[in-house]
Parts: C-alpha cells; sequence; structure tokens
C-alpha cells in the first residue's frame, strides 16, 4: 500500500473518531519483553567541531528499532563525549546526561554541566550527550507537521466556540504521524530509550554507568534503574516525575501549580506597582493579564521576527514559562506594562520569539506524544475531556485548556495502552539514588519527588524549601550544588533523617525592573541559550 493511500485511509479513520467512535479504538497489542544483551554497536568518536569545546567527541549509534527483534531493522542515535582528563587511577566512568522533554537533546550538556562544578571532580568523568531516538541529530529524525505550531492558532479558551477546530487540529497530527512514522512510534517510549542508554554503556565497553537526568529524565533515569539496577554507579535525578502517577493526571497536577506560580506572579507584580503600574493587588494584576489576553483576541500582534500574528494562545505560551522560571518575570511584567500604558507591543514580541515562537518544524513534540500518549490507557471521549477539564479549570484557568489542548493528540493516537508502559518502580538492587525537588515547581510538582523516595529505597532527597524553579541544580545555589559535587566525587549522601535528608533555602525574587527593549532583538530572532532547559517546550 502506498504511503499516500495509507495516510488517507489513517486520515478517514481519524475523521470518523472525531465524529464519536473514540472509544472504539483498541490499544496496541504487547510486545513481549526484550532480552538483556541485545548486542553491541561500535561508537567511532571523531572531533564534534566546536570550536568553543575542541575536545568534545561526537558518534553515531546503531541500535535495534525493536528491542524485542534485535537483529531487525536499527536506528541511529547522536551521542558525545567529553573524555575525562583526571589520572586513570581517579576516573571514575561515564556520566550519561538527559535533559528531559521527553525528547529535548543532551548534546549540550557534556560541556555545560562539567564547567559547573570543580574541575578535581568533573575531570573524572567522561560527560556523555545524547539525542533520544527519534528527534535532534538522531536518525531518522522524526517530523509529523512541521506547522503545527504556526502562529496564529485557535484560541485555548473552550468558550471561544474554538475546540472543534483544536480536536480536528489534534486528530490530523496524530494521524499524520501515524501514517508517515508507523514503524517508529510504537517504539519511542520511555522504555525504548532507555535500553538505548544500555546499548549507549555496552558501546562504551563499561559494566557501570552514572546517570544525571532533570524533569522527564527523572522518569528515564528511574526506568533504567529499574530495568538494569546491576548497571548503576551512582544516579541522581532533578526535578522529579512520580514513579506511577499517570500522565494524564500529571498534567492536572501540573495545571494547579501553574496556577500557584501565576498567583505568585501577580503578587510579585502588585507589590511592584510603582515600576509596572498594573495593581496593588494580585487580583487587579490577573484582570489586566486578561485584559491583554482579550485585546489580543480582537487585533493580534505582530509577531516579526517570527511570522504570523500573536493571539490569545501565542499570549499564554509567552506566559506559562514562568512556572519554570521566575526570572522571566520582569520581563512578563514589562510585557503588560507596555501594552496597557504605553501601546507598546514590542516588549511581548520580544518574549514571545524568546519563548515561545516556533522552530523550523515540530520539534519535540513527536516524541512528547510517543512517550506519554502510549504509556497510560488516555480518556478518549471528547465529552469526559470536556467536562473533567471544566473541574480544573475552575481552580486553575491560567494554564488547564493551554495544557489541555497541548495534550489533545493523545485522544487520537493510535498506540495507546501500556504496551510498554511505565515501569512499576521498586528500586531493588539499586545503590542509593540522590534526589532533588523545589517544593513549588510547576513541571514537575513536588509530590512526585516524595513518592519516588518512597520507591527507591536507600534515597536521599534534598528540597529547596519555597523554591519555585524547575531543575535546580547548576543554578548557582551552593546548598544544591555542593550536595551534588560530594556524591559525584565520592558517593557521599546527606545524612538527615526523615523524608527530607537536606533542606536548602530559595533563591530571592527578582528585582522588579522594567525591561527595555534592545533594538537589536526587534531585528534578529531572539533565542533562549541552549543551557537553558525551558528552551524547548516539553514536561518538561
Amino acid at each position: 500500500m502506498s504511503l499516500l493511500t495509507r495516510r488517507a485511509r489513517t486520515l478517514a479513520a481519524v475523521a470518523a473518531a472525531v465524529g464519536g467512535v473514540l472509544a472504539g479504538i483498541a490499544p496496541a497489542s504487547a510486545s513481549p519483553p526484550a532480552p538483556e544483551d541485545t548486542g553491541q554497536g561500535r561508537l567511532v568518536w571523531s572531533p564534534c567541531g566546536d570550536p568553543a569545546t575542541p575536545t568534545l567527541q561526537c558518534a553515531m549509534l546503531d541500535v535495534p528499532l525493536d528491542y524485542a527483534h534485535p537483529g531487525g531493522t536499527t536506528i541511529k542515535i547522536k551521542v558525545n563525549r567529553l573524555p575525562a582528563t583526571a589520572p586513570m587511577s581517579k576516573r571514575q566512568g561515564p556520566i550519561l546526561l538527559n535533559p528531559g522533554g521527553p525528547g529535548d537533546s543532551g548534546l549540550w550538556m557534556p560541556a555545560s554541566l562539567s564547567g559547573k562544578i570543580p574541575q578535581d571532580v568533573a575531570s573524572t568523568y567522561d560527560w556523555i550527550g545524547f539525542d533520544p531516538r527519534g528527534t535532534n541529530a538522531s536518525e531518522p529524525h522524526v517530523t509529523c507537521d512541521a506547522h503545527f505550531f504556526d502562529a496564529e492558532r485557535p484560541d485555548y479558551r473552550v468558550g471561544k466556540g474554538t475546540s472543534k477546530a483544536w480536536l480536528e487540529k489534534s486528530a490530523r497530527y496524530a494521524a499524520d504521524c501515524a501514517a508517515s512514522w508507523s514503524r517508529l512510534l510504537p517504539h519511542m517510549t520511555t522504555v525504548d530509550n532507555a535500553r538505548d542508554m544500555d546499548s549507549i554503556r555496552r558501546a562504551l565497553g563499561v559494566r557501570k554507568i552514572n546517570f544525571y537526568g532533570g524533569s522527564w529524565g527523572t522518569s528515564l533515569g528511574s526506568t533504567y534503574g529499574q530495568l538494569f539496577p546491576s548497571h548503576v554507579r551512582r544516579m541522581v535525578l532533578d526535578s522529579v516525575v512520580g514513579p506511577d502517577i499517570s500522565w494524564y493526571d500529571h498534567n492536572i497536577l501540573q495545571d494547579k501549580e501553574h496556577q500557584r506560580r501565576f498567583d505568585a506572579f501577580a503578587a510579585w507584580t502588585a507589590r511592584a506597582d510603582s515600576v509596572y503600574h498594573l495593581g496593588t493587588d494580585a487580583a487587579t494584576v490577573k484582570r489586566k493579564y486578561d485584559q491583554v489576553e482579550d485585546a489580543l483576541r480582537t487585533a493580534p500582534a505582530d509577531a516579526a521576527p517570527a511570522p504570523g500574528k500573536i493571539g490569545p494562545a501565542e499570549f499564554e505560551d509567552t506566559f506559562y514559562g514562568g512556572g519554570y522560571n521566575f526570572l522571566r518575570w520582569p520581563r512578563m511584567a514589562t510585557v503588560l506594562s507596555a501594552y496597557l500604558t504605553r501601546n507598546d507591543t514590542r516588549p511581548l514580541r520580544i518574549a514571545y520569539n524568546s519563548y515561545a515562537a516556533p522552530g523550523a518544524d515540530d520539534g519535540t513534540f513527536p516524541a512528547y506524544n510517543a512517550v506519554q500518549c502510549a504509556e497510560n490507557n488516555w480518556p478518549r471521549d471528547w465529552e469526559f475531556w470536556k467536562k473533567d477539564q471544566a473541574r480544573v479549570d475552575a481552580v486553575a484557568p491560567f494554564y488547564t485548556y493551554n495544557n489541555m489542548w497541548y495534550n489533545a493528540a493523545c485522544m487520537f493516537w493510535p498506540y495507546q495502552g501500556d504496551r510498554a508502559g511505565r515501569l512499576k518502580i521498586t528500586g531493588k538492587g539499586l545503590p542509593p539514588v540522590l534526589l532533588f525537588q523545589a517544593t513549588e515547581d510547576a513541571p514537575t510538582p513536588y509530590p512526585g519527588a516524595v513518592a519516588m523516595h518512597k520507591a527507591l529505597p536507600g534515597s536521599r532527597l534534598v528540597v529547596q524549601n519555597g523554591g519555585g524553579f524547575h531543575e535546580i541544580l547548576f543554578r548557582g545555589d551552593a546548598c544544591l550544588d555542593d550536595t551534588f559535587t560530594a556524591y559525584l566525587r565520592d558517593g557521599s549522601l546527606p545524612t538527615g533523617k526523615g523524608t527530607v535528608a537536606r533542606t536548602c533555602a530559595p533563591p530571592p525574587e527578582p528585582a522588579p525592573v522594567y525591561v527595555t527593549p534592545d533594538p537589536a532583538a526587534m531585528t534578529t530572532r531572539s533565542a533562549l541559550p541552549p543551557t537553558d532547559p525551558q528552551a524547548v517546550r516539553g514536561m518538561r
């Protein structure tokens, strides 16, 4: 059957689903468990050509498409390495790195993270970054709809008459993915990525690896530890996904925590009324936010240098990142102040281009869906979503519908169920794992870290009490970073008793300043540095 014919049939099937046959889509069938030893690919290292880090080496690794059939089709994983420079007697092996996503590139991490800890420790490890299967520089690079995030997109609010447009858009995206990538998508789960990590281990020729993962990387790390506990030497999980919560329910927790962070932003802005002139109480600031969004519904703003317009969906996407990183708050408050008090859209355009404008294609969104949609039985009935999400929106209106439509393709995803599933995490056979968590983290809420600590015997939980960052290491907090460094140096762990082994103070809130637009930013597409874990939207 030709690809065009298969795509047409898939679109027809999805159209039927939109018409109400959602509940009739069967979950994918189970695959047999993969054997532990699936053979060993080869890593042939060559210079990456990075002038800033000339010692950085790159390679491509062949891994099985389907680990249940290790002798079958292979795909390629892009891997890089910053080699250890300490004497051989002091070297501690490779540390694999993952920033989250699902699907975000880890290739920036070896050079960046190794430079943020003392060199007497950093020099003892081989720092290993990689691009998860199907993403970035790994091959193939999955793209389902390069224009899915193009502006201006339908309004997120269900009361604005755009639900049908979003349902069709989400269904079409799932159909496009299935039509083009039906061989790969069922094999992009967290379990598949964890098995890729073990393929990297074997190719490196070592018995054990160390691991650092943030956000979804904590799910990846705990899954690897469950599958291959004897291959773990040390493991650090930063901003932790709960070990047994469904992705649907996890997103609801995110909605409520993002509302708390938005409320905190509004209160912070109100305390700085002399700077932003948006009101002296949080409720007034939130009304001003709604006022700007309503105005953009009527008259979307120019998004240049990004193409398209900034409507309400693009506006919301520009602001939700404040729940990841509160250092964005001054720019966010400036956006509102400039728009309402000066009729100036330049700060909005700069913030949108920095935080929310889409890239050349749909980025890691296929990988995000392939993980989240396929690892749980998502509700397939729009009427259920509409009722359930309205209940959440009643208490968390800032982010609920934004997040709902971001995940709506899971209503139509053809590879649902727990075929590869989220493994039950028990920690059996693992060495002590070090966990880091901020109590006010919105993308990976605090209860997930507590649950992971309980699931991993011997683990230690380090908490930044009152902290609002997502992924809290490597941000200049000595209390956190010194604990991480001590663990990497010789396995030392904090000794506090009870659930929390060590408590660190939160960083100070940012100073309220009006962020004057840089004229250069209006002619050059602004971008976040690649070391910012929020440069790409994901879970996160």
